[in-house]
């Protein structure tokens, strides 16, 4: 049919942090006063990176957090990213790679931890390239909000990819029955992607551009 896309994939729901935003730095930063701010267990420098290939959940337990601290301690990284999001870019590539998905008529969201704010701060003029933003996401609450912006822009499951640099971002698209895909620049080890079971693992920006390109 004339005017519909051709490719795989209709909409592609992207992770911020660590899949379009270069922010890890800043996360790594950042993490120590957290713990301390919230009195949660010290991590020793030489135990940071294996944090990286645990489930957020292992993570939490690692870190000692309650359940009924989280919303305080995900309000305050929100805030506190917000403060900083001008010391923050997106990755090279990436204003390219959402030109060319816009180009091919794949629609693009981005549902995000973070606050609409600080993510559109970093995106700058590439905001333009977004279809939809559904961000504060709760850290286990993704699902649903991949299963509302489908549905908000008329996709299927089936013909939704979702693209995240977390084990959780796996995960919650599986949930929500949709295909995802891992990169590996960004948060978690790409042995702890692969582990997970996604769709597509991505080891560069220009591999995610050339698999969303694929026709249906």
């Amino acid at each position: 049919m004339t005017g519909l896309p051709t490719t795989r994939y209709r909409l592609a729901i992207f992770d911020f942090d660590g899949t379009l935003a270069d922010s890890l730095p800043w996360f790594r930063s950042s993490f120590h006063d957290m713990v301390a701010r919230f009195n949660l267990t010290p991590v020793p420098a030489e135990e940071m990176e294996g944090l990286r290939g645990l489930t957020a959940r292992e993570i939490m337990a690692r870190l000692n957090v309650s359940t009924w601290q989280l919303p305080a301690i995900v309000s305050d990284m929100r805030k506190r990213k917000l403060a900083a999001a001008s010391e923050i870019s997106l990755f090279s590539g990436i204003p390219a790679m959402l030109t060319e998905l816009q180009r091919l008529g794949i629609k693009t969201a981005i549902v995000s931890s973070d606050g609409e704010a600080s993510v559109r701060q970093v995106l700058g003029p590439s905001t333009a390239l977004i279809t939809r933003f559904d961000c504060g996401a709760a850290v286990f609450g993704k699902h649903r909000k991949f299963r509302r912006v489908a549905r908000t822009l008329g996709a299927k499951p089936s013909q939704t990819i979702c693209i995240g640099d977390e084990i959780r971002d796996i995960e919650a698209a599986k949930v929500a029955e949709m295909d995802s895909g891992a990169v590996t620049w960004g948060y978690a080890l790409p042995t702890a992607l692969q582990a997970a079971g996604p769709t597509y693992l991505f080891n560069s920006i220009d591999e995610m551009t050339e698999r969303l390109a694929v026709p249906r």
